[in-house]
């Protein structure tokens, strides 16, 4: 059992470490307020190859899901929003292309995603089907070989930005997940549209949107995978993308701590430095042993993903036990810089709303009690 990063992955690590520091810090706050994604940015993640981690080398891309874990927990730890942008991209919609897809639509729809020139958006999500995800509304008839598609997904990550859709929709409401399917959507299709969703809490600067289908008519040459294995194809997507929001999750807490040990450092109280106080250097001492926790069970989830083994639970986890390290680690930071942090001119303010959507998306944490226990349980039983 090895700890140690490869060369080519601590390589990595301070790469995008040196690019979020010069690159993003300087205007996340500001893009934070204005509700602002940048392209110019996000295309310059791609010249540096993040947006195609875990994309096939044949279609421009690089690296496994342990490295898109890297990328985005560095990323994460200075600009959340932009780590959220690309892992919706990539751990949701383009790897699931990619897995799943036929050729075809792989090498239509990956070699730009990886290059950064397009972005692509993983549309599941609907006003009545978030954690019931068997309750899908949006209905896809197939007619004259072509599916035509009526519906409306929401809060979707990269919903008006878009050009690839990975949309997951029912030829028969029904059957509920047996009638679930999956499909590549572009944009420009005729009846597809996007509506801005704005003044949320935190992510401010990755853009969220309702996607609305009127009619779209969309090629059966466009099917992922069969009819009726739409929602058995989401949840093994799931199972590679849940690490990566453990891995955002333990970027915003390992961002939120660097944070505070800066200001405990400067901050003089009773004469002394804030640092040299027995009762705050306990509080630093338990948020840096969950971030080295959260980071450990992103590895292995993200290890045994890459190595094509079961990661169900693992990936489950991660995901659980790093989103609610964000929010414990952030409320921790934020304590510690007193009044100041309660401004929006400090950074950990940012990072506090920021963390707190890491336990609500891609399965709440009550969500993730549910299939850790259900997996455990399954296990008891294979055993007896």
């Amino acid at each position: 059992m090895n700890f140690t990063l490869s060369e080519s992955d601590l390589l990595l690590r301070r790469t995008i470490r040196d690019f979020a520091v010069k690159e993003l810090e300087p205007t996340a706050r500001e893009r934070d307020a204005k509700e602002e994604f940048s392209w110019p940015l996000y295309k310059k993640l791609g010249k540096l190859g993040v947006t195609g981690l875990g994309i096939a080398p044949e279609r421009g891309g690089s690296g496994g899901l342990l490295q898109t874990a890297i990328a985005v927990e560095e990323i994460a730890r200075s600009d959340a929003s932009m780590a959220l942008s690309l892992l919706a991209s990539l751990s949701l919609a383009s790897h699931g292309i990619e897995h799943h897809a036929n050729d075809a639509l792989r090498n239509h729809c990956l070699p730009p995603i990886a290059r950064g020139e397009t972005i692509a958006s993983f549309a599941f999500t609907e006003p009545e089907a978030g954690s019931d995800a068997a309750n899908i509304q949006t209905t896809a008839i197939k007619k004259n070989g072509k599916y035509l598609v009526n519906g409306s997904k929401t809060f979707i990550t990269n919903g008006d930005i878009a050009d690839t859709f990975l949309l997951f929709a029912t030829t028969d409401r029904a059957k509920r997940h047996k009638g679930m399917l999956a499909m590549v959507v572009e944009r420009g299709s005729k009846g597809l549209s996007s509506r801005k969703q704005t003044e949320k809490m935190g992510m401010r600067a990755s853009s969220t949107a309702e996607v609305l289908f009127d009619d779209v008519e969309v090629p059966a040459g466009n099917l992922v995978g069969g009819e009726g294995e739409g929602f058995k194809i989401a949840m093994q997507i799931v199972d590679g993308s849940r690490p990566i929001i453990g891995a955002q999750a333990a970027g915003i807490a390992q961002g939120a701590l660097d944070l505070a040990v800066r200001h405990v450092r400067r901050r003089k109280q009773f004469g002394q430095a804030v640092a040299d106080f027995q009762g705050v250097q306990w509080m630093l001492a338990d948020m840096v042993t969950q971030i080295d926790a959260a980071r450990l069970l992103v590895y292995r989830a993200a290890f045994l993903r890459d190595q094509g083994l079961p990661c169900t639970k693992e990936s489950a986890m991660a995901k659980l036990f790093a989103s609610e390290a964000a929010m414990q680690v952030a409320t921790q930071a934020l304590q510690l810089h007193g009044g100041s942090g309660y401004f929006k001119a400090s950074p950990i303010e940012r990072a506090f709303r920021d963390a707190k959507v890491t336990e609500i998306y891609e399965g709440t944490s009550q969500i993730q009690r549910l299939v850790i226990a259900r997996r455990l349980l399954a296990e008891a039983s294979s055993h007896r």
